[in-house]
């Protein structure tokens, strides 16, 4: 059973910053990659960014909304994942989740939803101007 675990949303205001956690519990071991999904009101489910999570890591992918902005890491040892979300913007104001593959995901479907097998019940960013 895995279970996927988001803290660290709030509010704060424009230009702020936020750190996002996840803590993967059980069959972790089998995941290639870990990500980072949002959705706003009355918008569908974006991908925000995704990275590799096996041994040797490296593969990290963006979506251009948060390039330069937003770090994604993940620290095997403590089996969690983290979104820096640096110079937030109101329009970054949505649910947060953290997902999880057990897929070798290409390239080009690392920001869609479809790969991602496991979810986390997802933490509330707002971010006010």
């Amino acid at each position: 059973q895995v279970q996927l675990v988001e803290s660290g949303g709030g509010s704060v205001q424009a230009g702020g910053s936020l750190r996002l956690s996840c803590v993967a519990s059980g069959y972790t071991y089998s995941f290639y990659y870990m990500g980072w999904f949002r959705q706003a009101p009355g918008k569908g489910r974006e991908g925000v960014a995704s990275i590799y999570t096996r041994s040797g890591g490296g593969l990290i992918r963006y979506a251009d909304s948060v390039k330069g902005r937003f770090a994604v890491s993940h620290d095997n040892a403590k089996n969690t994942l983290y979104l820096q979300m640096n110079v937030l913007k109101p329009e970054d104001t949505a649910i947060y989740y953290c997902a999880a593959s057990r897929a070798a995901v290409g390239w080009s479907s690392l920001l869609r939803d479809d790969p991602y097998n496991y979810w986390g019940q997802g933490t509330q960013v707002t971010v006010s101007s």
